[in-house]
C-alpha cells in the first residue's frame, strides 16, 4: 500500500507534473490554533530538486500558511490523483514563505509564468516523500482553470493588492503575524 522514500523519485516529478490541483497543510504550535488546508492549483508548482519543492503563492483571503511557516515551518503538501491510475503523494518538509525583497526572490519567482498577484513564492525542504494508495479518491475530470483570481488581482493592480494584502492579510485567523511590509 503505502510507502516513505528517501526523495523525489522520477515517476514521483512525473505524478506532480500530471496534477492540476495540490493541497498544502500546515498548523500552530498552540494546541488551541487551527489547522489550515488550503486547495492550490493555477501551475503555480515545482519541483527544485529531489528534496526541494516551491509554489507561488498568490494573495487570497487568508494568510495562515505564511503565518504558520513564520512560526513553525511545518507544513505537508498533498496531491491526489483524480485522473488516471489512484495515488496519493505526501510531502512533508519545513518550508519558508520567500518574499520580495528576499535575496532568492526574483530567481524563485521566474520559475511560474507571469500572475498578477503574487504574495510570495513558499520553497519547501522535504523531509519525508511517501505514497499510498489512494483507493477511496474519486474520479474526476478536469474542465480548466478559474480566471477570478487573475481578474481581481488586474482590477485592484498592484498598489491595491499590497493594500488589500497590508489590511486582510496581517494576521491569521488565530493572530499569528502575516504579511507584513518587513516580511
Amino acid at each position: 500500500m503505502g510507502e516513505v522514500y528517501e526523495a523525489l523519485e522520477d515517476r514521483h516529478v512525473r505524478f506532480i507534473g500530471k496534477q492540476h490541483v495540490f493541497f498544502v497543510a500546515t498548523a500552530p504550535r498552540a494546541d488551541d490554533g487551527h489547522v489550515n488546508l488550503s486547495p492550490k492549483g493555477l501551475d503555480t508548482f515545482r519541483v527544485l530538486g529531489p528534496r526541494s519543492v516551491a509554489w507561488l503563492d498568490l494573495t487570497g483571503s487568508g494568510v495562515e500558511t505564511l503565518a504558520h511557516l513564520r512560526e513553525n515551518g511545518r507544513i505537508v503538501v498533498m496531491f491526489c490523483a483524480f485522473e488516471g491510475p489512484p495515488n496519493i503523494l505526501r510531502l512533508h518538509g519545513r518550508g519558508e514563505a520567500v518574499r520580495p525583497g528576499h535575496a532568492d526572490f526574483a530567481a524563485l519567482r521566474a520559475l511560474f509564468p507571469p500572475m498578477p498577484g503574487v504574495r510570495s513564492v513558499i520553497r519547501v525542504a522535504l523531509e519525508r516523500v511517501s505514497d499510498s494508495c489512494g483507493y477511496a479518491v474519486p474520479r474526476l475530470r478536469f474542465e480548466g482553470e478559474r480566471e477570478q483570481l487573475f481578474a481581481w488581482a488586474e482590477r485592484r493592480g498592484e498598489d491595491g493588492v499590497a493594500a488589500y494584502q497590508r489590511e486582510k492579510n496581517a494576521a491569521s485567523i488565530d493572530g499569528l503575524p502575516g504579511v507584513s511590509d518587513e516580511s
